[in-house]
């Protein structure tokens, strides 16, 4: 971790010093001009060590910490982790961490027995969810959340969580890619969510880090780990290197509903209120969003949809199953006004509805 900022400058420093020996031979190479490319060449190799602890040094400021905000969160089958979110005892993890579980045992970086937790609500549609201590010990460390506006493709961060049951663990990567929309399987214990502007991560994500915390080397959270993506060709398995958390942003607007109102009240997420299934076309392959129910005075229902239409189009965003309309749905607002193309009885047709909220 610690060596791997320190080839780039020491490579270009020998480059250049053999590059300058080379001009000095064609001239001769005498005195001055090889003199200058060795003290160069030494300058540098001496920089580099000191660039290499400060960033371990950095790194090791960051994990002291935020570590200790970090707590692992055992369910009577499952292991996950959570970020300590207030003095009061509120933790913040995914919701299907706690799954359909109402107490937990939770383990904090200065307590060696575990403590009970209770679950405050949990938020499937995000997968978010909060707990709360029974008895708050004293000491116990809030994290400070960051702004996910500010996150850049790029940036180092670290994933701290408890991987596999191994609590208070760091593993550390870049941001890949910013404004991801994920959805989580069902299976395997997902929620089945579909959510947007999430933050794809090289710092590896493995089963328990889960609701824990990908941090910046400021030490602000950017955002909850949550998922690492699978791969067909891997029979399913993780993708190496590419994992996906909440950001920040959301997880403060959610967290502090739950906190303050005991529910999500404002989601934020657009809804047709409709229910549909994925239908396929004469290849068997998904074809569109087929409704199977309408919410009486929702926003399909004002826009003339019924039972059976096929949305294929939402706005630009083609729809050929329940996730990809959930997708396109995760991209809008509520409020938003929006084109739906549907099918009915073998002909397209377009409405304009406003999208609502989930």
């Amino acid at each position: 971790m610690n060596a791997s900022p320190a080839p780039a400058p020491r490579t270009a420093a020998r480059v250049t010093a053999v590059l300058a020996c080379f001009a000095a031979l064609a001239a001769g190479c005498s005195g001055p001009a090889a003199r200058t490319g060795a003290d160069t060449a030494a300058a540098t190799r001496a920089a580099v060590p000191a660039s290499v602890a400060d960033l371990e040094g950095q790194y090791l400021k960051v994990i002291g910490e935020v570590l200790p905000s970090v707590v692992q969160i055992q369910a009577s089958n499952d292991l996950g982790s959570g970020v300590v979110y207030d003095g009061e005892g509120h933790i913040v993890t995914n919701a299907h961490v706690v799954g359909s579980e109402k107490t937990f045992q939770v383990t904090t970086a200065h307590n060696q027995e575990p403590l009970t937790a209770r679950l405050v609500y949990s938020y499937p549609e995000q997968d978010l969810a909060v707990i709360r201590l029974d008895r708050p010990p004293g000491g116990l460390r809030p994290a400070v959340f960051g702004d996910s506006e500010k996150v850049q493709v790029g940036q180092i961060v670290l994933a701290m969580g408890s991987p596999l049951g191994l609590s208070s663990s760091v593993t550390q990567g870049i941001v890949s890619a910013t404004g991801r929309t994920v959805s989580e399987g069902s299976t395997g214990g997902g929620t089945g969510a579909t959510i947007a502007n999430m933050v794809q991560t090289s710092a590896a994500i493995n089963p328990g880090n889960s609701g824990g915390a990908l941090v910046g080397l400021n030490g602000r959270v950017v955002g909850i780990p949550t998922l690492a993506a699978t791969d067909p060709d891997l029979g399913g398995g993780a993708a190496p290197g590419i994992g996906f958390a909440i950001p920040a942003s959301m997880v403060r607007t959610v967290a502090d509903q739950i906190i303050e109102k005991g529910k999500v009240v404002d989601s934020g997420r657009a809804a047709l209120g409709i229910t549909a299934r994925t239908v396929v076309d004469d290849h068997y392959q998904p074809a569109g969003a087929a409704v199977v129910s309408v919410r009486g005075g929702g926003p399909a229902a004002r826009a003339g949809l019924r039972q059976g239409d096929v949305i294929t189009r939402l706005g630009d965003q083609p729809v050929t199953s329940i996730t990809s309309l959930s997708e396109a749905l995760a991209a809008g607002r509520p409020g938003q006004r929006t084109t739906v193309t549907y099918q009915r009885d073998g002909t397209e047709r377009t409405a304009q509805v406003t999208l609502g909220e989930q």
